[in-house]
């Protein structure tokens, strides 16, 4: 008994197919048509198949720059986002930027309290709680605000 083989995807069913599963930046959708593809005119293909995926409002920088930012703020600093979103060819907006600058010193004082929820009382264990909030990407002027004071009485000096 013979099994029957299915047809092959194209391009477009592909892209949308992984589309409906999240948001994805043009540069990375690209990359992931073209590994799937082994036609060797897919570049062309690929890039008008996207090209009529941003025309249709199916695939958009913006949406994935907020998605990406809503799934990443409750856990890393500014930096660390930036830095994503740069690895993917993208940049926030100035309102985003902002917003994001705004909540930095609460957002790290909320990772802060799930790691560790009492002050140091060494040099070696606020150079331990520094060193994990900068690897999660937070600012150092956050940081050093945070270790110093991480009740939040340094918001009123």
């Amino acid at each position: 008994m013979a099994v029957a083989r299915r047809a092959p995807q194209s391009l477009m069913a592909r892209a949308l197919q992984w589309l409906a599963g999240r948001e994805h930046s043009r540069p990375e959708l690209r990359a992931k048509l073209l590994r799937w593809s082994d036609d060797p005119e897919a570049p062309a293909q690929v890039d008008a198949v996207l090209d009529l995926l941003v025309a249709r409002g199916r695939l958009s920088e913006a949406r994935f720059v907020e998605s990406r930012v809503h799934a990443r703020v409750s856990r890393f600093g500014n930096r660390r986002i930036e830095q994503e979103l740069r690895q993917h060819g993208l940049a926030p907006d100035a309102a985003t930027r902002d917003e994001l600058s705004r909540t930095e010193l609460a957002r790290a004082r909320e990772v802060w309290r799930k790691k560790f929820d009492q002050q140091a009382t060494t040099p070696a264990e606020r150079a331990r709680q520094a060193r994990f909030l900068t690897a999660r990407g937070f600012s150092g002027d956050v940081v050093r605000q945070l270790i110093k004071r991480p009740d939040g009485d340094s918001e009123a000096a």
